[in-house]
């Protein structure tokens, strides 16, 4: 799942590759980077909740 911050990465690194501006280029990959991480941060706080919930509503059986 592409979030904004991988998009507005996409279009930076598109315009620093026209424009030939590395930095602009790089501020896109970096953008992308915090995205991918940001989308992995929630990926692992919803498995650890799940399984967290799953605990719980076992102890209740």
């Amino acid at each position: 799942m592409t979030n904004n911050d991988e998009l507005k990465g996409k279009v930076n690194e598109a315009k620093g590759k026209i424009a030939d501006d590395e930095s602009t280029e790089l501020k896109g990959k970096i953008q992308q980077g915090v995205g991918k991480a940001k989308d992995k941060a929630k990926e692992t706080a919803d498995d650890v909740a799940g399984k967290i919930n799953k605990k719980i509503d076992k102890e209740r059986e």
